[in-house]
């Protein structure tokens, strides 16, 4: 038996959540060889998270365990190439292992079945999954790292194609993909401008390292933008709202910019990709998660740049109360980072 936060049919009272959480102790299934028994630290929360709650997303499955983020000790290697004792990270996707299009295979993630989830005190784990962690990292930051990292990772290098110099544009600062894109752009040595509808996460961006910031909700943002660029043009946008904003993106992209989406938390209608951005030679790409191949380049740039991730909240134990506070966090938008509990 192990202590671990599934997903139920009984929401919270007073939220808009279809379902619920609740942790408890469950019996997880034998380890099989090819499997990794990971003694978990700490867990992170993804947005995704939420969208679960509200039956947002598909494929909900209840008495999953929740959760795709994990740092933990290796409890039995299985046939890893890590030992026993070691402390490694857990890449979250599951069946995609190295094409740059998309997933080999049917494409899962951690935290619904039939794939195990990381809010447990134990995970049996394909042992595929497994990489070491970056030694300068705590378990808080560990924790922070996979998904939002991998997405944000992918976006960057493998879709906009950054380069030393490029001026990037990072929507939605305070989420965990957009503070991974800004500090992925910035070690890249990219020229970084964020967006937010909070002027409090736009300074903390910028104490970050962002050159500059401006507020989506603002009618004069594009505006604003444009007197902060100076004249330069944006290269890149990595963007996870498809707001309003989005359709003034042309008057400030450069010729053959890159605008990567991975998400469409304004509206689920899309973005209009018209004669203003093709006319400019300008790409619009897709992006969802990444490859075992990019999370290994992932942790490699991470250490390398001796990345830190930016953690707003950590709790410490696998609590019905933590974990209740740590939902309300995300489902109010008071983070700016990522939210963790500390096993």
């Amino acid at each position: 038996m192990v202590l671990a936060a599934l997903i139920t049919n009984t929401p919270t009272p007073d939220t808009p959540f279809k379902y619920g959480l609740e942790v408890r102790k469950f019996h997880p299934a034998k380890a099989l060889e090819n499997q990794t028994v990971v003694k978990v630290q700490g867990a992170a929360f993804n947005h995704r998270d939420i969208w679960i709650l509200k039956d947002l997303y598909p494929g909900v499955v209840v008495n999953s365990v929740i959760g795709a983020d994990a740092v933990g000790i290796v409890k039995s290697k299985g046939t890893a190439s890590v030992e026993e004792g070691e402390r490694v990270l857990l890449c979250p996707s599951v069946n995609w292992d190295s094409n740059p299009a998309g997933p080999e295979g049917a494409f899962r993630i951690l935290g619904l079945l039939p794939s195990p989830g990381t809010f447990a005190e134990t995970i049996n784990i394909d042992s595929k999954e497994v990489f070491p962690c970056p030694a300068h990292l705590s378990t808080a930051q560990a924790a922070a790292l996979p998904l939002a990292g991998l997405t944000a990772y992918r976006a960057l290098f493998t879709k906009c194609q950054i380069q030393k110099g490029y001026n990037v544009l990072v929507t939605g600062i305070g989420g965990g993909v957009a503070l991974f894109a800004l500090q992925f752009a910035l070690a890249a040595g990219a020229n970084v401008f964020v967006t937010s509808s909070s002027e409090e996460k736009i300074e903390a961006a910028k104490k970050l390292g962002a050159e500059g910031g401006i507020n989506y909700k603002d009618p004069n943002a594009i505006e604003d933008l444009k007197d902060q660029l100076n004249g330069r043009l944006i290269n890149a946008v990595v963007d996870g709202s498809g707001g309003d904003l989005f359709a003034k993106l042309p008057e400030v992209m450069a010729q053959g910019g890159i605008i990567t989406t991975y998400g469409d938390t304004a509206s689920p209608n899309g973005v209009i990709f018209d004669r203003n951005l093709w006319a400019r030679n300008c790409e619009l790409k897709g992006t969802a998660m990444g490859s075992r191949a990019e999370f290994a380049q992932m942790l490699e740039f991470v250490d390398q740049h001796k990345v830190k991730p930016v953690v707003s909240h950590s709790f410490k134990g696998l609590t019905q109360t933590n974990l209740d506070k740590c939902i309300s966090i995300l489902q109010n938008g008071q983070q700016m980072g990522k939210v963790v509990i500390e096993m």
